[in-house]
């Protein structure tokens, strides 16, 4: 089957691709609009590290409402949910009740989207496309990232927070409407070893959360402040970065399914690891700090089908994806809420911000290490005897 035949894969990417969109114009401001609004960085990154704390936590939901609608369903709900962050943000002044709702809110609806997102691409994709069909998601969220946040950042500078946030939000809940179409795969009421099968996925997602602490978030609030803490900036910044790295994503995930899955490996880290380092020392650079970012999109596109593919075959062959990603997602979340506590310490100590992004090199070293021994297993099992 042509990567492209596989309507129901087809259509799941057409729904990202208009999440991408609501998340480019608003999602990717949504830290940096706490910055400005009052809220500290050391407290912004424990808002995170509540949020992923909150997605822990409520996960067993996620597998009850599976149970009883389906993952298509269930997806349906998540990103609904997802939209209802946006209204709210222009109402946060600071610590207090609202940044509290905002955490509990975006917590519950995190868990439903992601979690089930992943479950129900790993369902509906196949093994033999699963690069490109990765691809060509990773790809099209980079060509709404081309235009996305430069629309948001100009919204928030010509017209304020709440238009701009509350048309975020429309534009999220809309990306149900591909979804009406497509298959409802149920969730099995019982899984035996489903959560066993996850073991090797849970610890590379763990390195992943840790690597996305420092890579995207501690960077998001650095790039923010770099660029004079002026939102249209930011958004010219991110949608540059979406130029650079729209078919990046295509590339790679051809690669990987032509049987370069380790060659890939080694060019997604290595790239991964350098931009983490340019970063770094491009914090008193605005032009600098903008190269880099362009960079990062390039990694990002390099890195997700390489680290994703063996994941959702992994999930398909599972006795219930869903469950599956359930583990994975709590791995993620423990990774990721860990890194943001450290890097909230580190800055709260007066440490330069230059330092917690140099943390993700740790991540990108476990999650090397740990794909390396699995694309060598896969390589040993398919070579002739």
């Amino acid at each position: 089957m042509s990567f492209f035949g596989n309507d129901a894969i087809n259509r799941v990417n057409l729904h990202t691709t208009i999440q991408a969109l609501a998340q480019g114009a608003g999602g990717v401001f949504v830290f940096v609009f706490l910055l400005k609004a009052g809220v500290a960085i050391p407290l912004v990154l424990c808002t995170l590290a509540a949020m992923n704390t909150g997605r822990f936590v409520l996960r067993p939901l996620v597998l009850i409402v599976g149970r009883r609608h389906g993952l298509r369903s269930t997806l349906m709900i998540g990103t609904v949910l997802e939209a209802a962050i946006f209204p709210m943000l222009p109402f946060v002044h600071g610590p207090g009740l609202m940044l509290l709702a905002l955490i509990a809110v975006s917590s519950l609806g995190s868990v439903f989207y992601w979690t089930s997102l992943h479950a129900y691409f790993a369902s509906l994709g196949d093994a033999e496309n699963r690069g490109r069909q990765i691809g060509v998601r990773a790809a099209a969220v980079a060509a709404m990232n081309i235009l996305a946040p430069w629309i948001g950042g100009w919204g928030l500078t010509v017209f304020g927070p709440l238009p701009t946030f509350c048309l975020v939000a429309v534009t999220q809940a809309a990306a149900v409407l591909p979804l009406l179409g497509a298959p409802n795969p149920p969730v099995v009421e019982t899984a035996p070893g489903g959560y066993r099968a996850a073991r090797f996925a849970v610890v590379l997602q763990a390195a992943d959360g840790w690597f996305g602490a420092g890579f995207y978030y501690v960077w998001q609030i650095a790039l923010f402040v770099t660029l004079g803490e002026h939102f249209a900036n930011f958004g010219g910044a991110m949608a540059l970065a979406g130029v650079v790295g729209a078919v990046a994503g295509l590339v790679v995930g051809r690669f990987i399914d032509l049987g370069h899955g380790r060659r890939s490996l080694w060019l997604a880290y290595a790239a991964c690891a350098g931009v983490v380092v340019l970063k770094a020392v491009s914090l008193h650079s605005p032009a600098l700090a903008v190269l880099a970012n362009a960079l990062a999109t390039v990694a990002g596109m390099l890195l997700e089908p390489v680290m994703m593919t063996p994941v959702y075959n992994l999930a398909k062959a599972s006795p219930c994806p869903l469950r599956f990603h359930m583990a994975t997602e709590g791995g993620w979340d423990v990774g990721c809420a860990a890194g943001c506590l450290v890097a909230a310490a580190l800055i709260w100590a007066h440490v330069p911000l230059s330092t917690p992004i140099l943390l993700a090199l740790g991540g990108a070293a476990a999650g090397f290490a740990l794909l390396r021994r699995s694309y060598g297993a896969a390589a040993s099992a398919a070579a002739p005897a």
